[in-house]
């Protein structure tokens, strides 16, 4: 159920503020909007509001959205249909100072503005997200290497257990997240990378990291296929928060439970457990836990999630951690109000190069096509995000609404990108593309997105049948 409402949370909120960007920016250039409409479909309801007596609907198929504009082109298919089927076409009939409002009367640059204004929308709903994020702190691990892999990249390179990363590529990190992001973008530019660490003895240490052999599948943690680990320290095996929706709540496991062993097998430490966990994705475990003095017995089966490629086990609940540890382990990251906006429009920036550079890879066949989504997906990232916790939540409102914002500016007709692309057209030409081109880029454009769609459909059921 909170993947469902997360989901229909996400989309209502996405779309909305989408084509609120296109029907603002219309309404500013005095265009006549006929229809807003949240999703498509049959209307699960609808009211008129305003002087233009534009329809607000609200739609059955909660997967997208449009805003209906005055157009004499779409017009006058609408009355030969009308008058096909028998039907009055009265109502399709408007003023000289109405049509005079039309999208197709007015001048490109409006017409630029009104296109583009939809995925500027999402884009500033990025920024702003990650504004307040930034504002109200951000919380992420210290970048504190703890195991580094034998034979791998990092070890080669030299890096050792203990050690604090500083810099990657020449620019400051303070979250493991920092550095993980900064080496996912130096991978697709450079078959190297330079990091900085410090030692215990606050011996600074440059080292060239090679990217031989990896490649940038998002789905696969960089830092995992270079051989980097994040610090762990030996925890007791007690239980922390547990996750709502989770394996753990379903199971009846509390806050403070101590495990004291796994079918019969006794529990060292924490990372005991997540291991014996990961490693029996979907298999009934018998837990044997100490609860306000008392022994009991608890049977449950780890749900099965995709991790780095691999199918593993998830409990849906977090070790207790004491304060003093938590601050080894954790930094809180808190911007001033001019700082956090800097830095939001950076982020969405960031984001969205890199979102193109991998599409770009995609169509080149350098990465794999696995990394697209479909509803599915998104539904299952939105459920979990939001049983995370507010800020998990809002900070992937705020990726898929840059994913968004990127996707409708591709210059794929049908997409507003599209539509972009054939007013620059016309910009240099003198004159508007004819109809014939654009009905034919047209068909053009859903059999792409069509096969967009397609594939991506096709992952989300094979990440369900796999894992």
């Amino acid at each position: 159920m909170t993947t469902l409402i997360a989901f229909i949370i996400t989309i209502g909120i996405l779309v909305t503020i989408h084509e609120y960007g296109h029907f603002q920016v219309a309404r500013w250039c005095n265009v006549k909007v006929l229809r807003f409409s949240i999703g498509f479909g049959k209307p699960l309801w609808k009211k008129t509001f305003g002087h233009d007596k534009t329809e607000f609907v609200l739609a059955a198929i909660p997967l997208g959205g449009f805003v209906k504009m005055l157009d004499e082109r779409e017009l006058k298919a609408e009355r030969e249909s009308a008058i096909e089927n028998g039907q009055y076409a009265e109502q399709l009939i408007y003023s000289e100072a109405e049509l005079k409002r039309a999208f197709n009367r007015q001048n490109v640059w409006k017409r630029i503005a009104i296109v583009l204004a939809g995925p500027v929308a999402n884009l500033l709903l990025a920024i702003l997200l990650y504004w307040v994020l930034l504002m109200q702190g951000v919380t992420g691990m210290r970048p504190i290497i703890g195991e580094v892999a034998v034979n791998s990249l990092a070890a080669t390179a030299g890096f050792k257990s203990g050690e604090t990363i500083q810099k990657v590529a020449g620019v400051s990190v303070k979250t493991w997240t920092d550095a993980r992001w900064i080496l996912l973008e130096q991978s697709l530019e450079s078959k190297s990378v330079q990091v900085e660490t410090l030692n215990d003895m606050n011996d600074l240490n440059t080292r060239k990291l090679s990217f031989d052999g990896v490649d940038s599948d998002p789905e696969i943690d960089v830092l995992n296929k270079l051989g980097l680990g994040m610090m762990k320290p030996i925890l007791p095996p007690i239980l922390g928060e547990i996750l709502p929706d989770s394996a753990a709540k379903n199971s009846h496991f509390q806050a403070n439970d101590k495990i004291l062993s796994i079918d019969n097998v006794k529990v060292r430490d924490w990372e005991n457990v997540v291991n014996t966990i990961k490693a029996n994705p979907n298999q009934l475990l018998q837990f044997k836990i100490a609860r306000a003095q008392q022994i009991l017995t608890i049977s449950v089966t780890p749900e099965q999630v995709m991790q780095n490629g691999e199918k593993i086990g998830r409990l849906g609940a977090s070790v207790k951690i004491d304060q003093e540890t938590l601050d080894k382990l954790l930094i809180k990251l808190k911007y001033s109000p001019f700082e956090a906006l800097q830095k939001a429009i950076f982020k969405t920036w960031d984001t969205s190069i890199f979102s193109l550079k991998m599409l770009g890879r995609m169509l080149t066949g350098e990465v794999s096509i696995k990394g697209i989504s479909g509803p599915v997906t998104i539904a299952t990232f939105a459920g979990e995000s939001a049983n995370l916790g507010i800020s998990t939540f809002l900070s992937f409102l705020a990726l898929v609404s840059i994913s968004i914002g990127v996707l409708n500016l591709l210059p794929i007709p049908v997409l507003d990108g599209g539509h972009l692309m054939y007013y620059i057209v016309e910009i240099f030409k003198g004159s508007p593309v004819s109809d014939q081109t654009m009905l034919a880029g047209q068909k053009i454009g859903f059999v792409l997105l069509g096969l967009l769609m397609t594939i991506a459909i096709f992952n989300d059921f094979n990440r369900l049948i796999t894992g």
